[in-house]
């Protein structure tokens, strides 16, 4: 085993969209594990867009980054040593210790894995937080009906594909947009366009009885066009604004924002951690989906840990087709 470790760090606060310029990659002594705690080679890393708000030194739900610091965030890898009875050496677990090649926890503070044969990295995805907020977002928030339509946002991204397969699987019409060609011709909806053409035309045109639930993960024009083809008691679970976090003002707000009471709608953000009570039933009932065929999953790795600041970026440009992850390091179970 290598005596030195990798991780990136926040070497400034990005103003607008993040640059190569704002991480640093430092290597460092190998962390060594102490009384109760495992050391852990990182495996995969996941980068997600709600990472550039913790660049903001501003108070939020979770702390912001810290210059100087390594970043953290979503990893999944294999215990190399413990002083733990939780955990051995080769098992396969997940933290919020990525950005790094290696690190030293209590166990407390670590997962372990069950991987009912899924791929490791799809702990991050579908079977991750990602699918969590999907699942917790559509279900609980959203509330779908069978027959409803659903239009979802970012459809090709980690939660937006997942969001729309179990609308089908509860019945309901899904509905998606995304950023090229490309993108559409790989979701798994029932209708789908991109949305850099006309959006009003296109939601008329895909969604000809309006729509009953609209997943939001991007906000600017599409919410505001969305607002004019919501259903009466339309829901609207709010689980991201991706074309607002490199905003270096605030925006104002959707013009059509008025539809909202003479349709009754209910617009609810959440943050999904708030509702870790569902997380067996996520696990249980996404993990069985997959198994029957009726959910599959796309993602987008990038090899290295010094290209994850790249692979970050790449989220505000579009590069992802599913779940964005970045491999660290030899995947054991491959």
């Amino acid at each position: 085993m290598t005596d030195r470790s990798l991780e990136v760090r926040l070497a400034s606060r990005p103003a607008g969209e993040p640059e190569a310029a704002n991480f640093d990659v430092v290597e460092t002594d190998m962390p060594s594990a102490g009384e109760g705690q495992a050391l852990v080679r990182n495996v995969y890393m996941s980068v997600d867009p709600y990472m550039r708000g913790r660049m903001r030194d501003i108070k939020s739900y979770t702390p912001p980054f810290q210059i100087g610091k390594a970043l953290d965030g979503g990893a999944v890898g294999v215990v190399e040593e413990s002083n733990s009875d939780a955990l051995a050496p080769g098992d396969l677990v997940s933290s919020r210790f990525g950005w790094r090649s290696h690190f030293a926890a209590p166990a407390v503070e670590i997962q372990k894995i069950d991987t009912h044969g899924a791929p490791l990295s799809a702990f991050l995805g579908v079977l991750g937080m990602p699918g969590m907020t999907a699942y917790v977002g559509l279900l609980d928030i959203g509330e779908p009906k069978e027959g409803e339509t659903v239009f979802v946002s970012a459809a090709a991204g980690a939660v937006g594909s997942l969001v729309g397969q179990i609308a089908k699987i509860k019945g309901c019409r899904a509905v998606g947009s995304a950023g090229s060609a490309d993108k559409v011709a790989h979701l798994v909806y029932d209708a789908a366009f991109d949305y850099h053409g006309d959006l009003n035309r296109n939601l008329a045109d895909t969604c000809p009885d309006g729509i009953d639930v609209y997943f939001e993960n991007v906000g600017g024009p599409t919410l505001e066009a969305v607002f004019l083809h919501m259903n009466m008691f339309g829901r609207i679970p709010v689980c991201g604004m991706i074309a607002h976090y490199n905003d270096k003002e605030p925006r104002p707000g959707p013009k059509t924002l008025i539809s909202i009471i003479p349709k009754r709608l209910k617009m609810q953000g959440f943050i999904v951690s708030d509702h870790m009570d569902r997380r067996a039933d996520f696990v249980r009932d996404v993990a069985g989906w997959i198994a029957e065929g009726k959910v599959t999953y796309r993602e987008t790795i990038v090899s290295g840990l010094e290209k994850a600041p790249e692979a970050f970026m790449g989220l505000f440009r579009g590069e992802n087709t599913g779940k964005m992850v970045v491999q660290i390091s030899d995947d054991p179970t491959k």
